[in-house]
């Protein structure tokens, strides 16, 4: 047996699939794709997460495309951030070319071109369905942790949010949330110490800063209502299609606060919403995060450890995680392990850094008799990767330098035309994009100011009638007095005296 053909059993026995799978491309030999050799992704493992890494310009977009077609052609709904806006052609068919029906004939499958149901949404002003939710809906423990506070503080936070909930408050903005902060160290700092204990104004001082950085990075137009419902992002088309939604995010990526805000609490919604599933035949959903280091970059020891038990837990709801980035050393680590496939497209070494960044990432991979993992990294060409998955037993798949598969929809961005059209047709807009400002914290807490304000001056004004009254009163009686000369003789003491004088001759 030839090395080509151990090394085509090795690939056909290492990606056997008895249950339903995703093929993403052929093996590759020596530089050249084994035609039918094909690399197949089990459906049931795609909820294990994963990764998709590469250089700028190797594939890693085209690559998340194509997982994306194909989990939509299988029933499985798929959410895309796309920070950089190049993900909409799925809504389009491809134009076709020469060089796509090539690399797919050496892959040995068919090529058929497709647009694929698509929903536009958006976290600022672009078009789009928009996506919200309150500040309740955080809680103070996310919430906290997202503007990275001190024990103290955390505390301070709980205690606001156990005063609303006391005094049926809704927290829907953050414009509630400054008014509940400032009324505990201002007008209601009695009310708060007598119930809640005292709260230190250097630390609501601290809070509200931190607030505010959120505020300047947009997330006052994420913060309100109608809140986004997470099981609208698992509908299924007429074709039994699963929905592509992706979140325009083109406008945000120098703010990172924000986009980690709303990553974490889309996650952590939809852990508290789906239902437990365990291991199932296909997952409920899979979330792109492309470049996924602007999650981890800015974020507090506090924020890591709350996304990597997030990770940890969340693929029991059948949701599965997929990281885009340039390295897979931007994800920590304690992520960076629960990832089950991998998607490693070429890297360069330009600097001694880069060189030591391809060891540590050649160490991710399962050794291979077959190639020189260091090496192949180096040398991959646009759209090859070395490709790492888990088979149906949850076993890691031999290692694959694969060529992968051209996508069935359009690798370029809708027209303005075409855009608009989309976000005209969504069936979700109607239902989102009427903001909501119902009477809430903020209103409630002014109302009670207010009349607070009016009862004090009411009191003072009555305080001020009655003094003004009692002077008027005792200067009327002595202005009395002084004119009337019966009442000076009736009590003068010569008056008294005889009248005394005379009684005592009465008497006897």
């Amino acid at each position: 047996m030839s090395n080509a053909e151990a090394f085509r059993e090795h690939i056909e026995n290492g990606y056997r699939c008895k249950g339903d799978f995703i093929t993403v491309g052929a093996a590759m030999l020596n530089g050249e794709a084994l035609t039918g050799a094909h690399v197949k992704i089990p459906l049931e493992t795609m909820n294990r997460h994963g990764l998709i890494a590469g250089a700028t310009g190797t594939g890693k977009t085209k690559s998340l495309q194509v997982l994306a077609e194909n989990l939509s052609l299988k029933g499985v709904p798929v959410l895309l951030m796309d920070l950089k806006g190049d993900l909409s052609g799925l809504a389009q068919p491809s134009p076709g070319h020469p060089k796509i029906d090539e690399r797919m004939a050496q892959i040995g499958l068919g090529f058929e071109p497709s647009s694929f149901p698509v929903e536009v949404l958006t976290l600022s002003e672009q078009d789009g369905v928009k996506l919200r939710a309150t500040v309740s809906e955080f809680g103070p423990v996310l919430l906290s942790r997202i503007l990275d506070l001190s024990t103290v503080q955390e505390g301070i936070v709980a205690v606001i949010f156990k005063y609303c909930d006391d005094n049926k408050l809704p927290l829907l903005d953050l414009k509630d949330f400054k008014k509940v902060l400032q009324y505990a160290t201002g007008e209601g700092k009695e009310e708060f110490k007598k119930n809640y204990g005292r709260i230190s104004t250097s630390s609501t001082g601290t809070i509200l800063r931190k607030v505010i950085e959120l505020e300047q990075q947009g997330a006052d137009l994420f913060f309100g209502e109608k809140s986004f419902e997470v099981n609208d992002l698992t509908r299924i088309d007429d074709k039994g299609r699963g929905y592509i939604n992706i979140i325009r995010l083109t406008d945000i990526q120098d703010r990172p606060k924000l986009f980690s805000t709303f990553m974490l609490s889309l996650l952590a919604e939809i852990y508290s919403t789906f239902p437990e599933q365990g291991d199932s035949e296909r997952p409920e959903l899979i979330l792109f995060i492309d470049e996924a280091h602007l999650i981890f970059d800015q974020a507090s020891k506090a924020l890591l450890e709350q996304i990597e038990g997030i990770v940890k837990l969340i693929r029991s709801k059948g949701i599965g995680l997929y990281f885009v980035t340039q390295n897979p050393t931007d994800i920590p680590n304690e992520v960076l392990a629960q990832l089950g496939l991998k998607v490693q497209h070429a890297l360069r070494a330009f600097t001694a850094r880069d060189r030591k960044a391809i060891k540590l990432t050649a160490e991710n991979y399962p050794i291979s008799e077959y190639y020189d993992t260091k090496e192949v990294l180096t040398s991959l060409g646009i759209g090859e990767a070395l490709v790492s998955a888990l088979d149906e037993k949850g076993r890691p798949t031999p290692l694959a330098a694969t060529l992968m598969r051209a996508p069935m929809s359009r690798m370029d961005i809708l027209t303005d035309p075409e855009l608009a059209d989309l976000v005209a047709a969504s069936k979700l807009r109607e239902k989102y994009n009427e903001a909501i400002d119902r009477e809430s914290a903020y209103e409630m807490l002014n109302e009670k100011i207010e009349k607070a304000e009016a009862e004090a001056a009411r009191e003072e004004e009555a305080e001020a009638r009655a003094k003004a009254s009692g002077t008027r009163r005792s200067s009327s009686s002595r202005r009395s007095t002084r004119m009337n000369p019966v009442v000076k003789v009736l009590t003068s003491a010569t008056f008294i005296r005889g009248v005394l004088g005379v009684l005592k001759k009465v008497i006897r």
